[in-house]
């Protein structure tokens, strides 16, 4: 017996592994039950939640309003945010901060930083040496980067989430521009760091925009493409989106409904902000005019006034939309002058012409980047707040020659719904249905690099050459591989954007650096020294470009082969499993084709590997290769024709896509046979004993950054510190208001309550005088000096004000619950003893509660009514200003003493199986049937005329007569009882029904 302990133990030890391993993930989901999207627009965000019960849901901010103002209030001792910022703007305009994020990635001398101090020039901007950006200097000690303020502004809409979820979110899903390059994306993630935020994606607007459509409308989409155009101009900026929708087939999921970005257009400062500017302007000159022979100032010289006017433009704008003209008001706009003037539509829009002209720019760049016309756009969707006004729509339906735009989304709201459905597609809490979503390279990104070549007069020269990692509207997420086979020392490359020709030199200024990274590889002449024997397969450099549109590079390896002589007979046991476990767990010699799940296309070094626009995510490899084999493959050397081939293999099955991966390169997979054809498994054995080594060395990088260098990393845990401070010192502030608030309230609530009556009732004069002359000092106090005392002073005041009314309090509630206590200790007690008797009832032969069982019951009914009589008695005798004792928890004990003494009894009755019926002689019952016919008992209880009824007949009546009332109260008891349910059980095949009685 031992022994079999001894062997189960390990088993009995690998459960509870596992068991522990289930609720370590089960813990880690609870923390992530919930998720949340923000879209983070220029003037204002949406924020989304997802959680059980509640899907898809927009978040209402503390003004239950369902759009925040990204706005910032900064001061010495507090924060504002939202439409508390909003108001704030007009008292501290310098330290409200607005439309920050036009300067997220950007340097100090690019053109929107010189737009953005020309907007608002009461803001100080001052230089950061380190990485030639700038700071919000909002006084001598306190300054802030761009990344900090949104930091802040992220972790406001996190808070605005978890109250309305009622639980801690981490994951979120934050919307970004398309246009936004590497340098900004960057900003947006490291501002998400400083929140504490893990951002599952940062996801384009138009993308999100376009997924919000597609999930509300699956059921439209079909195998034919339909192509859709969002014309989306917010608050900033404009983008122009052409998205095509139908289904395909999944390996997963068989045919889904799909998403592909075919065409993009932008204007970066084409928004909503810049009208509003140019109606202040048009208001500011209107005000200098009315005041011109006052020498007065200029009113464009004082911040307060300019928020003013800012907040009154905003505020035409959207009226204009809907009438002709309007009356312009501000009381008091500067000098205690009123301001009033009227504005026209017709002159808002003489005051816009130049913008309005810019309106179809966006337009006819997403139909030159998707090769599309306008005849092959179903539908123009409108997107976006600024898209309200009149001259915008009607200059637009003019550009795409549509007989009208589509208006069936909701313009501000799409794009945080798009995001969040992302957000819970992508959290492994939520199981949603499948979406697929091909999003598009805005920005072509290229590999740069120069080697010596021989010329054929023997003259050595440089050459550079360049290779496209990933093509200008092709797809991502996606992986790439491009290997260097003609170096074998250490050597650098670079990785800049591609062909930006599309862009106007306005928006190349304003882009900033082409050039994104240099590479210095370390230790691939230390590569070649370790492995002199091996052959090799060039130096594979490994990018990532990511479902946020962030490139990275994951690694760089120097690559080696040779053929080892090894016999698989020869090969042991634990060789073989080991080499399966490998296998399994994605280790060993496994291809680099298959390593990656591609196929290699591979590609001479003089052309350029141009991506193509139809390439799945992660389905390429680039080489950079001028080997040999190359001229073997039936494909031509361009590049172009060679990327196509990346498709057709993605849609062969699996072990095909392998066998054409070998095939194509066989030097790289030892398991092709010697024509490019992989033998079985028996053959190989057999013919080819020999089978390829591969050794891979890891490669030193060091990277040099050159768009924008990122927060280092001292810096970054300084910024999280900062903000967290911050956070700190806002929730003691609202903990202290959260105290003094209390305090007050329960000062005026306890003295209104001294001169109710059921106050006065259970106190003295005394009494009331002490606590009402305590109350007015504390009131006293907190007039005086309560705005200098701290969280810890104002809860020991109103600590010491609840544990003096204590008393008071208690007597009172007291009082309210003896009513409703004492009438159901009553109804108890009554039903109890009435089961009691009729448990009592039940035959000995069908009797189911011992007389324990039964004395025990009694015991408890008998001891409850006399300690209620007692103590009410008692009770009664004690003045109404002494503590009570009849306590409400003591009756609540009682009750649930004798509810549990029935309930036992009851569960009982509920599983008790009935006793067999005894028989005569003959077999029959010595008793009649409960069942039986009303003439057949008739005929045994009624005797014969003329005699008088003998007490013999009777008899067996008045048993069973007794033995059904029993049964018959016992089953409505069991149906009654609170907590207590008959059980239905079959009639088991050959035994009497019992009667409708026994049924209940």
């Amino acid at each position: 017996m031992a022994a079999t302990v001894r062997r189960q133990r390990p088993r009995r030890l690998a459960c509870w592994a596992v068991i522990a391993v289930l609720l370590a993930d089960l813990l880690a989901l609870s923390d992530t039950l919930a998720v949340m999207s923000v879209d983070l627009g220029s003037e204002s965000m949406k924020v989304a939640i997802v959680k059980p019960g509640v899907p898809m849901e927009i978040v209402l901010n503390k003004e239950s309003r369902r759009k925040t103002p990204v706005t910032v209030t900064l001061k010495e001792n507090e924060r504002f945010f939202g439409d508390s910022a909003a108001g704030m703007a007009i008292k501290n305009p310098k330290a409200t901060l607005r439309y920050f994020q036009h300067l997220l990635g950007k340097q100090a001398d690019n053109p929107h930083v010189a737009l953005y101090r020309a907007r608002f020039p009461e803001h100080e901007l001052s230089f950061d040496p380190q990485r030639q950006t700038v700071h919000f200097q909002i006084s001598s000690q306190m300054q802030f980067s761009p990344e900090e303020v949104l930091g802040m502004v992220l972790n406001y809409s996190r808070s605005l989430a978890e109250d309305f979820a009622e639980q801690p979110i981490k994951d979120a899903v934050i919307t970004v521009p398309a246009f936004f390059n590497q340098a900004e994306r960057r900003a947006v993630l490291q501002a998400a760091r400083m929140a504490g935020l893990k951002v599952l994606q940062l996801i384009n607007d138009n993308t999100a925009t376009a997924l919000s459509y597609g999930v509300f409308r699956r059921k439209d989409i079909n195998t034919t493409a339909q192509n859709i155009m969002f014309y989306d101009m917010g608050s900033g900026s404009t983008v122009c989106t052409i998205v095509t929708y139908q289904t395909v087939k999944t390996k997963e999921a068989g045919m889904q409904p799909q998403l592909q970005i075919r065409g993009v257009g932008f204007d970066r400062t084409l928004g909503g902000l810049e009208m509003e500017l140019r109606l202040r302007e048009h208001l500011a000159g209107l005000f200098n005019e009315q005041r011109k022979g006052q020498r007065a100032k200029d009113v464009r010289e004082n911040p307060r006034a300019m928020a003013k006017l800012l907040r009154e433009a905003n505020r035409l704008k959207t009226i204009l939309s809907a009438n002709a003209d309007h009356m312009a008001q501000i009381e008091g706009l500067m000098d205690d002058v009123d301001f009033k003037a009227k504005v026209t539509r017709v002159e808002f829009e003489e005051l816009c012409a130049d913008l309005f002209e810019r309106v179809p720019g966006p337009v006819q760049q997403a139909l030159q980047s998707a090769e599309m016309s306008l005849d092959e756009i179903e539908q123009v969707i409108l997107v976006g707040g600024a898209t309200r006004v009149p001259k915008v729509q009607e200059v637009l339906l003019k550009a795409v020659g549509k007989e009208e735009l589509g208006k069936n989304i909701n313009a501000d709201e799409a794009a945080a719904m798009g995001a969040v459905y992302q957000a819970a597609a992508l959290s492994k809490a939520f199981k949603v249905k499948p979406f697929v979503v091909r999003d598009a390279v805005v920005y072509p990104i290229l590999v740069e690099f120069t080697r010596e070549v021989e010329e054929p007069e023997g003259v050595r020269s440089l050459k550079h050459n360049k290779r496209v990692l990933f093509s200008r509207m092709g797809p991502y997420p996606q992986r790439k591989v491009i290997t260097f086979n003609r170096y074998s020392h250490d050597f650098n490359f670079h990785i800049n954007y591609g062909d930006l020709g599309f862009l106007g030199p306005e928006d190349l200024r304003v882009f900033g650096s082409q050039n994104l990274t240099t590479v210095k590889l370390k230790g691939v002449g230390e590569s070649f020294k370790k492995h002199p024997d091996y052959e090799s397969k060039g130096i594979k450099a490994h990018f990532n470009l990511d479902e946020s549109g962030v490139l990275s590079l994951d690694r760089v390896e120097s690559v080696f082969e040779t053929l080892v002589e090894d016999s698989p007979e020869e090969e042991s046991t634990l060789t073989k499993l080991g080499n399966t476990i490998s296998s399994l767990f994605g280790g060993g010699t496994t291809p680099e084709a298959k390593e990656n799940g591609t196929d290699t296309v591979q590609e001479e070094e003089e052309s350029p590997a141009e991506g193509n626009k139809d390439e799945p995510g992660e389905q390429v490899e680039l080489k950079e290769d001028g080997e040999a084999p190359v001229k073997d493959t039936s494909q031509p050397p361009p590049p172009e024709p060679k990327e196509d081939t990346a498709p057709e293999g993605e849609k062969a099955p699996e072990e095909e896509n392998g066998d054409k991966a070998e095939a194509q390169k066989p030097s790289e997979n030892g398991a092709a046979g010697p024509e490019g054809v992989p033998p079985a498994p028996e053959e190989e054995k057999k013919q080819k004993p020999a089978r390829k080594q591969r050794m891979v060395e890891e490669i030193g990088v060091e990277l040099v950054v050159l768009d924008l260098p990122d927060l280092p990393d001292d810096e970054l845990a300084r910024s999280v510190q900062k903000l967290q401070d911050l956070t700190l010192r806002d929730l003691e502030k609202q903990e202290r208001e959260k105290a003094a608030n209390s305090l007050e309230a329960f000062i005026f609530e306890t003295q209104d309550k001294l001169y109710q009556p059921e106050y006065q009732e259970v106190s003295t004069k005394e009494q009331r005088e002490e606590i009402s002359g305590k109350l007015s000092a504390t009131s006293t106090w907190l007039e005086d000096e309560g705005f200098g005392a701290t969280t810890a002073m104002l809860k020991e005041k109103l600590t010491e004000l609840k544990k003096l009314c204590q008393g008071l309090f208690f007597r009172v509630e007291e009082r309210k619950k003896w009513p409703e206590r004492l009438s159901a200790l009553d109804n108890l007690l009554n039903h109890s003893s009435m089961f009691l008797k009729g448990a009592r009832l039940i035959p000995e032969m069908d009797q189911i509660f011992t007389e324990v069982e039964m004395t025990t019951l009694e015991k408890v009914i008998n001891e409850t009514w006399a300690w209620k009589n007692v103590t009410v008695a008692e009770q009664a005798k004690l003045p109404t200003t002494e503590k009570p004792v009849l306590l409400s928890k003591d009756i609540e004990a009682k009750m649930m003493a004798l509810d549990r003494e029935v309930q036992y009894l009851l569960n009982k009755a509920k599983f008790a199986k009935p006793r067999p019926r005894p028989k005569d002689k003959n077999g029959t019952r010595a008793e009649p049937p409960l069942n039986a016919s009303a003439s057949d008992q008739g005929e045994k209880v009624i005797p014969p005329a003329g005699q008088t009824e003998d007490a013999k007949p009777i008899s067996e009546p008045e048993k069973a007569e007794t033995r059904e009332l029993g049964t018959l109260w016992l089953g409505m008891w069991m149906l009654h009882w609170p907590g207590v349910e008959p059980e239905q059980k079959e009639q088991p095949a050959g035994q009497k029904r019992p009667s409708k009685n026994d049924e209940l």
